[in-house]
């Protein structure tokens, strides 16, 4: 489920995020960047795990926002999801917030 955030030219994604739930939220994250986004926050706090496939989209996703001066946030990431991020170095291509609202003032400021 994606939402669009108020002033921030960002996108909210949020849930389970595996091979069986990328195609869909990548194509809602392909619509809302033809549309102009620059900013795309994906909320983990739901999610227990993430496999290669959510790892692709999420560089796939930096990619894109890279041509436009964006950025990738990854907020409320269980402890198990930030080890995973750490450990396939894409901590260094997104950025990882506490929460939303951390993520939502970096845009902001």
């Amino acid at each position: 489920m994606t939402r669009r955030l108020e002033g921030a030219g960002a996108e909210r994604a949020q849930g389970p995020t595996d091979l069986g739930t990328v195609p869909p939220v990548r194509r809602h994250l392909r619509r809302a960047l033809d549309d102009g986004a620059r900013f795309v926050v994906l909320d983990l706090a739901a999610v227990r795990l993430i496999d290669s496939t959510a790892l692709g989209m999420m560089v796939w996703l930096h990619k894109e926002l890279l041509d436009r001066d964006g950025r990738v946030y990854v907020a409320a990431a269980r402890p198990v999801v930030r080890n995973v991020l750490q450990l396939t170095s894409a901590d260094r291509l997104i950025r990882l917030s506490e929460d939303i609202d951390a993520a939502e003032a970096d845009i902001s400021a």
